[in-house]
């Protein structure tokens, strides 16, 4: 019997010991494999990423010369298929995680993070999962609805949306996983990951956190506030 697919790993650091101290909690999950020794620059890890193909690369925002943030949109471009968990310091993350999650980022982490959340992390981004539980999610959109500007383009693709596709949006943006939103509209898991695929499509992003920051910023769903 063949042994199940690891979950292959890149790692962007330009601090050797928080890299370092990556690769060795990756490398001590059966469920992982680091593709790599950790990179210092986004530019070199973006060169590696068609030759390495990981699955989900942790990526630091403060880097020398092109930033986390402008990588993960070069890599979220060049090779949709990989996912970028955004990796950060920073002392105002909620500006930080908007900013990745236009950049095409499944989400965004602290690096202040247990290594079981990063372990965890990882794992849902690698089957398509949002990262960030229902409260942060539900403030970040919050500061995208308040931002609500240039609706045209988006409103068009937004209009393309189903019945179906809308309603399981409002379930993502409430922070519900597929398995949520497949029990509570009672069809199967696959069916809701081919409706996100779709959904996908039709509002040209790659992750569920830009698909639903577009549908709130064009009010094709809503917020509590």
């Amino acid at each position: 019997m063949p042994e199940p697919r690891r979950i292959r790993i890149l790692i962007c650091d330009d601090h050797r010991i928080v890299g370092d101290a990556m690769a060795l909690m990756v490398g001590m999950d059966d469920g992982l494999k680091l593709v790599a020794d950790p990179f210092s620059t986004a530019e070199t890890a973006i060169a590696s990423i068609a030759v390495l193909q990981p699955d989900v690369v942790l990526m630091d925002v403060d880097l020398p010369g092109m930033n986390g943030i402008e990588a993960t949109r070069a890599i979220v471009r060049e090779r949709p298929s990989t996912k970028v968990v955004v990796m950060s310091g920073s002392s105002d993350p909620d500006a930080m995680l908007v900013a990745a999650l236009g950049a095409g980022a499944v989400g965004f982490l602290p690096k202040t993070e247990a290594s079981s959340k990063i372990l965890g992390a990882v794992r849902a981004a690698a089957s398509g999962e949002s990262l960030l539980d229902s409260l942060t999610l539900m403030r970040v959109l919050r500061q995208v609805s308040d931002a609500k500007a240039g609706r045209g383009a988006i409103n068009q693709k937004t209009s393309r949306l189903t019945g179906r596709e809308v309603q399981i949006l409002q379930s993502v943006a409430q922070g519900e996983s597929n398995a949520d939103i497949a029990n509570d509209l009672s069809i199967s898991v696959h069916t809701v990951q081919t409706h996100v695929r779709n959904i996908f499509i039709k509002l040209d992003v790659h992750s569920k956190l830009q698909a639903v920051a577009l549908a709130v910023r064009a009010g094709a769903i809503t917020v509590v506030k």
